[in-house]
């Protein structure tokens, strides 16, 4: 009886185990208590804006998003997607892609894509063109975040009126004591960059992305935002000039996180989001 008993208890363990390392994500609410997609889902369609921050390399972080793409627009049909994954210099070919103005290699060939484009982003912008979803490409051209990274944010004022239009109205103010651009300061010292430089372009795109959503507020629209975690953490970035702009946007965030224990949220990571996606530290990666 008690080795009937042990064999039992071995094999429950081992498919308990088994599950556990097969499970591919967690959802935890700020306070580290867990969620299901589903209800975040329906908590999102509450709300003007979600920004869900990814983990840029994250395969499984991607599929959610397209998940969540499709359940707001059959939930509720009004949907605009928008991206740090284009820059506002490649609106015009994405309009022209979606209206069948071009082909998808022609688009493709014309336009700045991330390396990751194809096996991460493309299955979101398909599902986007395949049901007339608008597309915002929100990203400052990364040339005028290079630019700023050498030589300040002041170097912008020598740009002409046309590079102008793809970056947020100057004078763009930029607020050094803000934590996120603090531990970025602190994360880069000694390493022979200027930081003052660094965390201004950092600024510019959290400032260009927020702009190029301030035309598309207030029309009762879900916008769904993908940009990296670290541009909407702990409520700042992109939100910060959001907020400026227009305190009374109902905005949703999302951080995503890899932890080797996916069944406990890590202490650090509570309060960075509305909801925390824990994903395993040996999930697919596409680079």
């Amino acid at each position: 009886m008690i080795k009937r008993l042990l064999i039992y208890l071995l094999v429950s363990f081992g498919a308990t185990n088994l599950v556990a390392q097969t499970e591919a994500f967690k959802i935890f609410n700020s306070d580290g208590n867990e969620a299901k997609f589903e209800s975040i889902v329906q908590i999102a369609g509450q709300h003007e804006v979600i920004f869900f921050g990814e983990l840029h390399n994250n395969s499984i972080a991607h599929w959610l998003q397209l998940q969540m793409l499709k359940q707001l627009h059959e939930n509720a049909k009004d949907v605009i997607l928008a991206g740090e994954f284009f820059e506002r210099d490649d609106q015009l070919n994405i309009e022209e892609w979606f209206a069948g103005k071009m082909t998808d290699k022609t688009f493709e060939t014309e336009s700045k894509l991330w390396n990751n484009y194809m096996t991460d982003y493309k299955p979101l912008m398909l599902y986007a063109k395949k049901n007339s979803i608008p597309f915002i490409g929100s990203n400052i051209p990364r040339k005028y975040a290079s630019l700023v990274s050498r030589q300040g944010i002041a170097a912008l004022d020598s740009l002409t009126e046309e590079a102008k239009k793809y970056i947020a109205p100057l004078p763009i103010e930029v607020d050094k004591s803000l934590p996120g651009y603090v531990a970025m300061k602190d994360m880069m010292h000694g390493s022979g960059m200027n930081t003052d430089f660094m965390v201004e372009a950092q600024a510019v795109k959290d400032a260009t992305m927020a702009f190029s959503l301030f035309d598309h507020l207030g029309q009762g629209k879900n916008i769904l935002h993908i940009n990296g975690s670290y541009h909407s953490n702990n409520y700042e970035g992109i939100l910060w000039y959001l907020k400026k702009h227009n305190p009374k946007t109902r905005i949703m965030t999302i951080n995503t996180v890899e932890q080797e224990n996916i069944h406990t949220l890590e202490e650090k990571t509570k309060g960075t989001a509305d909801f925390i996606i824990v994903l395993p530290s040996d999930s697919p990666k596409s680079y």
